[in-house]
């Protein structure tokens, strides 16, 4: 089977669009920076899927970034996939973290989505964390927030994850019972059968009987947007007496990337030339 790609489909004749996503590699490249429980990076998988499928939908050069804020063992979960689908994601819990299955590990809180545009402001949506897990909070969020009936499944395991959603297309007459039936339809896909099958098995295996259109693959790949220029525009934005102040106590300025865990440092003439000039600071050191 394919691995680390998305699929675009729609229902031409019923206004429906869709999209499958399988990650691996990507995800354990990315998983490996960000050392959880289990259950919690699983939550973190499933949020990759999630931002993966809602990048397609965007018709503009720019990032879609999910987070979630709760008072559960989910303290911060961000996921972010850019229009080139390349994406990152961190997470991180409180102590004790519910072994059951069925917990809900994020607790009362909220969810935001971002939409970021290399061109232009950003918007952002928020929603109640309500319900026991990320797929039906992402569906009252389109209910609500976008009025676009929309279902969303998400599975992720130690080694995989895979999602899976429907939509309603945005301004095109929808017949209310075409909707209901392409749903329970997908209703009957185990989490077994999600990660397994590829794209075009699963379309068979719900959807024999009906005119799909499927897309091309897109890869998918982890890869950490952050940089020693955007580092250089946080530490300005502090001001002199700030990072003097830092380097008074601390003789270094360290930066460390939560995402890919790189590692930036500052000595004293870099910050220097920082303060005094516009143009990118030459690194002194980078680790990974």
């Amino acid at each position: 089977m394919k691995q680390d790609i998305l699929r675009r489909f729609v229902f031409e004749e019923l206004g429906i669009r869709g999209e499958w996503v399988n990650l691996s590699a990507s995800w354990q490249a990315l998983k490996h920076y960000q050392p959880e429980p289990e259950p919690i990076q699983q939550q973190l998988g499933q949020a990759l899927a999630a931002v993966v499928m809602l990048s397609a939908t965007i018709k503009f050069n720019g990032s879609i970034i999910l987070q979630t804020h709760g008072d559960g063992a989910i303290k911060t979960l961000v996921a972010q996939a850019t229009h080139e689908r390349n994406i990152r994601g961190l997470v991180r819990s409180r102590t004790p973290v519910p072994a059951a299955p069925s917990a809900n590990l994020f607790g009362q809180g909220y969810l935001a989505l971002t939409v970021a545009p290399e061109q232009g402001e950003p918007y952002q949506g928020i929603v109640a964390l309500q319900g026991n897990d990320l797929a039906s909070v992402l569906e009252s969020y389109f209910t609500q927030s976008e009025q676009l009936p929309t279902r969303v499944w998400l599975f992720a395991t130690a080694t995989q994850v895979a999602g899976l959603l429907l939509q309603e297309l945005p301004n095109q007459k929808h017949d209310h019972e075409d909707w209901q039936r392409i749903g329970m339809l997908a209703d009957t896909l185990t989490a077994k059968e999600l990660l397994a099958l590829d794209c075009e098995q699963m379309l068979y295996r719900l959807f024999n009987e009906e005119q799909v259109r499927l897309f091309e693959p897109e890869a998918v790949a982890f890869a950490c947007s952050c940089s020693r220029e955007k580092i250089n525009t946080t530490l300005r934005a502090l001001g002199r007496e700030e990072l003097e102040s830092i380097l008074l106590e601390r003789q270094l300025i360290e930066v460390n990337c939560d995402f890919c865990n790189a590692l930036y440092h500052f000595d004293k003439i870099d910050v220097e030339v920082l303060l005094s000039s516009e143009n990118p600071v030459q690194p002194s050191a980078t680790q990974h």
